[in-house]
């Protein structure tokens, strides 16, 4: 290893260990930041850091623009810490990789569009029935608590109480644990797919909730590759995109519509709501709630009635 490889290795973990103590998961980014690393260490580049050095990396990966400009954002940021140790490091321009803003809306399932989806789980893999259960339950979860689809998968069988129907979530995207209760249904549903669990794998290989049909804990990518099987056969492969996420944006917005035809403060149970989902600031939640056209007026109507009544 170079000596600036070396240098700047030293530097990129410690700069991890600094997001990490910030209360960041910084994950993704922290993997972008060792692949640079093994770039400059297998180029066997000099120091100073450089704009073309930076440029190289990105370029040297495929994707969209937007992979692009985000792993751009995480070296320019790096770059300024790095710039602490050595004053040549030279200074990322913001718009190296212009951002693409065509991030499609999200798509809300009615009730027999969920229905139809969770009912085209058992017609994926006939003959590995497990497959299927573990589908329709883990989105029958993703749509009745808003969990991420990544803190569904992470699940341990110690993480769930079957028993008092409350999930311990871990390892979120702000690093904080918390407690998430489910319906009764759900914990109806979360039982009886742990008895049908274990008794397809009566000695599981690990101690996920969530098995793959061979038995070890189900994937991000297996579960990618499962809904987008189950969607299409249940009929929404139709043009508008749907992702597991939008059934995070669902619980949400079905939440707040509920609250409304209730009569509810809502602005009091917003932050029951942002901490439910694991949200650091209210506007992350309220991300969550734009799009719905249904919402939208549901409120509109309301502000107009209350208005009169005043």
């Amino acid at each position: 290893m170079t000596a600036f490889a070396r240098f700047l290795g030293e530097k990129v973990e410690r700069y991890i260990e600094l997001r990490h103590s910030l209360g960041y998961a910084f994950s993704k980014q922290a993997g972008t930041l060792r692949a640079f690393v093994r770039y400059v260490e297998r180029a066997q580049l000099d120091a100073p850091a450089t704009r073309t050095m930076a440029l190289d990396f990105v370029l040297s990966f495929g994707g969209a623009a937007n992979s692009r400009a985000t792993r751009h954002g995480v070296l320019r940021r790096f770059y300024e810490y790095l710039a602490v140790y050595d004053a040549q490091t030279e200074a990322l321009e913001r718009r190296a990789f212009p951002r693409s803003r065509a991030i499609p809306p999200p798509r809300i399932l009615s009730e027999a569009e969920l229905a139809s989806l969770i009912d085209a789980c058992a017609r994926i893999s006939p003959g590995i029935a497990l497959r299927g259960r573990t589908l329709a339950t883990l989105i029958g979860l993703l749509a009745s608590s808003g969990l991420r689809s990544g803190e569904v998968v992470r699940l341990d069988r110690s993480d769930v109480d079957l028993t008092n129907g409350v999930l311990l979530v871990r390892k979120t995207k702000f690093r904080k644990d918390r407690l998430v209760p489910v319906h009764t249904t759900t914990q109806t549903a979360l039982r009886r797919y742990a008895r049908e669990r274990d008794a397809a794998f009566p000695s599981p290989k690990d101690q996920a909730f969530f098995l793959s049909s061979r038995g070890n804990r189900l994937s991000a990518t297996g579960l990618q590759s499962g809904f987008a099987q189950v969607r299409k056969l249940a009929g929404l492969d139709d043009g508008k995109p749907l992702r597991p996420h939008d059934l995070r944006h669902r619980f949400a917005v079905t939440r707040m519509s509920l609250w409304h035809q209730q009569r509810a403060n809502v602005q009091a149970l917003l932050p029951v709501l942002a901490t439910y989902l694991g949200h650091a600031n209210y506007s992350d939640t309220a991300y969550y709630l734009t799009g719905s056209v249904d919402l939208l007026a549901m409120a509109a109507e309301r502000a107009f009635l209350d208005g009169g009544a005043a």
